[in-house]
């Protein structure tokens, strides 16, 4: 235990951190509802209810020992206190951030599958095996991460476990660092398909006309699938680049939510479908793709079509 303060903490009072938990929890719910058609079609759908069960617990046992704070709980033997509240709250918000960009990365190579077809389709039971294997490995193995792994040391104060009033808390740095990759991707991407339209010479020959075709529906599709982002998500984007600008830091505890991950899924989906551009197959299954916030339908001209 120590009494100074640890860099990129923060120091926040346990009826706030609360009550933050507890707002995280019925936004994690209310939207999970929202996307209750088609929440087990996807790895990220089948992870926000996951999260949405780990942000439950973790805010009950908050809860439970906060009430106890003048003296203890007993759970399978062992003597919970005020103490473990802090503790309880610093560990999950490790591995909330550590799950940051393991999550990117498996969900765009989902959307990448799904949008390419590069596996057969399998049936809805399957998948959702699949996903709640994948789910379950990922948060087993970023535990063991930051236990065995990493440099995490937890920050209490030097003081007994009745007296303590507040929790340091550690910031969560890898929201921006995710958002701010996956936005420059999206943005090459589009860049990428707009030149290669650009790029191309007046063809004489019809087999290069079919190949200027399909860099019209290329640059379409890229087009398209940024303006449904954009109209969609730009408060939110607003709301990233103030919190990017203003020094404020975003806990790591509430950093990881359902609302983020909805936000990461359309991204995610719109960097796909602008890297990819299937031009060959346009109408084909983008309708099905699970998202409950952009609607992703295009419209193509006879110029770009194949």
């Amino acid at each position: 235990m120590t009494n100074i303060a640890p860099l990129h903490a923060m120091f926040i009072s346990i009826p706030s951190i609360l009550l933050g938990l507890g707002g995280k929890c019925l936004l994690n719910w209310a939207l999970v509802f929202l996307q209750r058609n088609h929440i087990c079609k996807s790895f990220l759908g089948v992870f926000c209810v996951s999260l949405a069960v780990v942000d439950t617990i973790l805010t009950l046992s908050v809860a439970t020992l906060h009430i106890n704070a003048g003296g203890y709980v007993i759970l399978l033997d062992l003597k919970l206190t005020t103490y473990h509240v802090c503790l309880l709250v610093q560990i999950l918000g490790q591995v909330y951030s550590a799950l940051q960009w393991p999550v990117a990365v498996v969900a765009g190579l989902d959307h990448f599958f799904t949008v390419t077809r590069r596996l057969q389709p399998t049936a809805a039971r399957a998948r959702w095996i699949v996903c709640v294997f994948v789910t379950g490995l990922l948060w087993y193995l970023t535990a063991l991460y930051v236990f065995l792994l990493s440099d995490f040391i937890p920050v209490m104060e030097d003081v007994p476990h009745n007296q303590i009033l507040k929790c340091w808390v550690f910031h969560s740095c890898q929201i921006m660092q995710v958002a701010m990759f996956l936005l420059l991707t999206l943005g090459c991407a589009a860049l990428h398909a707009w030149c290669s339209t650009r790029l191309l010479p007046i063809p004489p020959l019809r087999g290069q006309i079919t190949d200027r075709s399909r860099a019209h529906s290329r640059r379409s599709v890229a087009h398209q699938a940024l303006h449904i982002f954009l109209n969609t998500w730009a408060l939110f984007l607003v709301l990233l680049a103030v919190l990017l600008v203003l020094p404020v830091g975003i806990p790591a505890y509430l950093g990881l939510n359902v609302a983020w991950l909805c936000f990461l899924n359309s991204l995610l989906i719109a960097v796909v479908l602008c890297a990819v551009c299937p031009a060959s197959q346009p109408a084909q299954g983008l309708a099905a793709l699970p998202d409950s916030f952009c609607e992703w339908r295009f419209k193509f001209s006879p110029e770009g079509r194949t």
